[in-house]
């Protein structure tokens, strides 16, 4: 049987507003049947701390250190914590809900999407698997993130090597489409992370910065050699190939879609009401 075909678009390095408004645009387009499943890969200009889409700005991050740093800031549509988008590919995946493949329940579908991510590490050469939360205690440390920090957080079907987490992803379900987007870490200032956000002293974050090691790594810090962009970039794309048994066919906006995808990140992901509301 002849594989399906999705469509590839790499949106290269873009701001975070207009990052976020054509993964929201990409949903909208696949719910009315304009476009097939997509995945996407992306970068950020300028480097960009997002937020998940239940977080609180004023509780939680320290805007005057994302401000000092001269980084961008932007409310993602979907949960989980924060994200510091820098040295990573970034990417998107777009699908029914009502795709042949695609497990109705959202940890089941995350691990399918997931495949493809998995497949991608092991074609760099690294031995990565997904872990599952076994006690009672993982599964209730899911429901209350003990930090504001994505990667801290554990969460199901994680990507794992050698014990810490090398990707993060959230999902979203809108107009009867899944959302998935996440980060693939290349490379990781942890100092820079852990300045981003409010602590309540700090000998508390020290202690979150100190497990935080344990618990998340980046590529470069697993390989005998610098891995660059492209060859993640070309990595992955192939993992989704052969995770998800399918063809890309690359993409390239067009005129009239760069410019609806820069309105809705003017109208929406630009303003102070949507980044700072709750």
């Amino acid at each position: 049987m002849e594989k399906e075909r999705w469509r590839f678009i790499d949106s290269g390095y873009c701001s975070p507003a207009f990052n976020m408004a054509l993964d929201e645009a990409l949903l909208d387009w696949h719910s009315e049947g304009k476009i097939p499943p997509t995945i996407r890969f992306y970068g950020w200009n300028p480097p960009t701390l997002s937020i998940g889409y239940f977080q609180k700005v004023e509780k939680e991050i320290d805007m005057d250190a994302v401000k000092k740093h001269g980084l961008g800031f932007v409310r993602r549509p979907t949960g989980g914590r924060g994200v510091l988008h820098d040295k990573e590919l970034t990417y998107s995946v777009i699908v029914s809900e009502e795709h042949p493949d695609m497990p109705k329940t959202v940890t089941e579908a995350y691990r399918v999407i997931s495949q493809g991510i998995l497949e991608g590490f092991r074609l760099l050469g690294l031995d990565a698997y997904f872990a599952v939360p076994k006690t009672e205690q993982e599964k209730a440390d899911l429901k209350n993130p003990r930090s504001a920090v994505c990667f801290d957080a554990p969460s199901w079907y994680e990507l794992v090597v050698e014990g810490r987490k090398v990707a993060g992803s959230a999902q979203t379900r809108q107009k009867g489409v899944i959302l998935q987007h996440g980060s693939i870490l290349l490379d990781l200032d942890e100092e820079l992370l852990f300045s981003l956000f409010k602590y309540p002293n700090e000998r508390v974050k020290e202690r979150l910065q100190r497990n935080f090691k344990h618990k998340a790594v980046a590529i470069n810090e697993l390989t005998d050699r610098k891995v660059t962009i492209e060859e993640a970039k070309e990595a992955f794309y192939k993992g989704f190939e052969q995770g998800l048994d399918i063809i890309l066919e690359p993409y390239v906006l067009s005129e009239e879609e760069i410019e609806y995808v820069n309105e809705l990140a003017r109208k929406k992901y630009e303003s102070d009401e949507w980044n700072f509301r709750r």
